[in-house]
């Protein structure tokens, strides 16, 4: 079986990364250990209980890393958040103070709207058509 297990982030800081993405996007911390090099592997993932995607939060090593970091596909949205209950999950991350880029679509694929993580990395969420 193949799939995608996890894609890495590149963050300015583990902690402040980690209350972004539990608290303001709801997503679970399912590892944070310490490293030999003083670095961290944190992963955290969206949904219930069951595994599946996640991301790994790896904090920026050198000046390269730290320029790329909220810019990690040149402006674009670069990642998607699919949600069940797209008015339910907007309202939330609205008062978690998550910054929406433009106001809700319904477009024929689905409910959606750009939003951007704490560093500035753009993100859809989105509510596929049924």
């Amino acid at each position: 079986m193949r799939r995608i297990a996890l894609v890495t982030l590149v963050v300015g800081d583990y902690d402040e990364a980690i209350r972004f993405y539990t608290e303001a996007l709801g997503f679970r911390l399912t590892a944070d250990e310490p490293r030999p090099d003083g670095s961290r592997w944190v992963v955290v993932e969206p949904g219930a209980a069951a595994p599946g995607s996640g991301l790994l939060l790896a904090r920026a090593k050198n000046e390269a890393q730290r320029g790329r970091v909220g810019d990690q596909t040149g402006g674009r949205v670069g990642f998607f958040l699919h949600t069940d209950d797209f008015a339910r999950d907007h309202a939330r991350m609205t008062a978690a103070g998550v910054t929406f880029l433009e106001e809700p679509r319904h477009e024929p694929y689905g409910s959606v709207a750009v939003f951007q993580d704490l560093y500035g990395n753009r993100w859809d969420l989105l509510q596929p058509a049924e």
